[in-house]
């Protein structure tokens, strides 16, 4: 089975719930267990809010592109921002960095993402954005 959606939302941390829910709802057609649909909410969430933030600086006036498709039992998700872009993505993927001090983020979102997934892949140039490609597989009884 092939699936796909795509949604454009504007740079507020008031849409991730949002997002969250549309994702955890379009992947429901492959019975994902409570805590696959757990994972999924969280891997979003933390996205999201990374290319809100870091990407767009809270710029409400962004917009945050995500992209999911379903093949067989393999759900990937596309989060994408054209802000300002990674410096130093191993830097970035390292536990408790973050270029936001100021805002006391903890700085593990990108660990957490990388955690849950089954393969990630971070693709962004400066001043031109970030792409984030998240790939879970949801596991079938």
């Amino acid at each position: 089975m092939t699936n796909e959606m795509a949604l454009s939302f504007s740079a507020t941390l008031e849409n991730e719930p949002f997002v969250r829910t549309c994702i955890a709802s379009f992947v429901v057609c492959l019975n994902p267990t409570v805590d696959e649909i757990v994972e999924i909410k969280t891997i979003v969430g933390e996205a999201v809010s990374n290319a809100i933030i870091h990407g767009y600086n809270g710029d409400k006036g962004c917009l945050v592109k995500v992209k999911a498709y379903i093949e067989d039992d393999l759900l990937t998700i596309y989060v994408i921002d054209k802000g300002q872009g990674i410096q130093d993505i191993e830097k970035a993927r390292q536990p408790m960095f973050t270029s936001k001090k100021e805002l006391e983020h903890a700085g593990m979102g990108l660990s957490i993402i990388e955690a849950l997934c089954d393969e990630t892949t971070i693709e962004s140039s400066l001043e031109l954005g970030t792409q984030l490609i998240m790939k879970k597989r949801i596991v079938h009884e």
